[in-house]
């Protein structure tokens, strides 16, 4: 029995003092991680397209890129039925002034954003946009969504149209 466990024990002592030659094996797994980054990454994608409310429009195509916003931009929104609205909040004709100059602090050289519906009225946007240069904002700038490329590449000549046949 003795030999036994001298052999035993002689063995396990090898084996510990070769371990302890190498040092500890250090790995980080990064399993969890990346698993936690893609909960994060999956929770921004689906909650940030809710932090952009605002007033529900159709904005027109165009082929502009888009800006850089270095401060919260004022939005002027204006529906296709004519309603006028200062950021979210429903304003009428006369209002408009008076309130972005109280949001502005009378700044006027803050820049302000005016969304319009695709279907607006020409007669309504010119309208507001004329009240803002009244009111002396002069840095206004219009706000349009970029087209998908086939459709807002392509005008629409004269000849290429086709009246309606009847």
């Amino acid at each position: 029995m003795a030999l036994t466990a001298g052999i035993g024990g002689s063995g396990s002592g090898r084996r510990r003092r070769g371990r302890a030659k190498r040092g500890a094996l250090s790995e980080i797994n990064v399993t969890p991680l990346v698993d936690v980054m893609l909960v994060l990454l999956i929770i921004f994608m689906i909650s940030a397209p809710l932090l952009t409310a605002g007033v529900e429009v159709e904005l027109p195509k165009t082929e502009a890129s888009a800006m850089q916003a270095t401060d919260e931009p004022l939005t002027v929104t204006v529906r296709k039925d004519g309603t006028i609205f200062v950021m979210e909040d429903a304003a009428t004709y006369d209002q408009l002034g008076p309130r972005l100059k109280a949001m502005t602090q009378g700044d006027v050289d803050r820049p302000i954003f005016l969304r319009g519906d695709a279907a607006t009225p020409y007669e309504a946007m010119a309208r507001v946009m004329a009240k803002l240069q009244v009111t002396g904002f002069t840095h206004i700038n219009l706000i349009t969504d970029t087209g998908s490329g086939d459709d807002a590449a392509t005008p629409v000549t004269p000849a290429a149209a086709e009246p309606p046949t009847q």
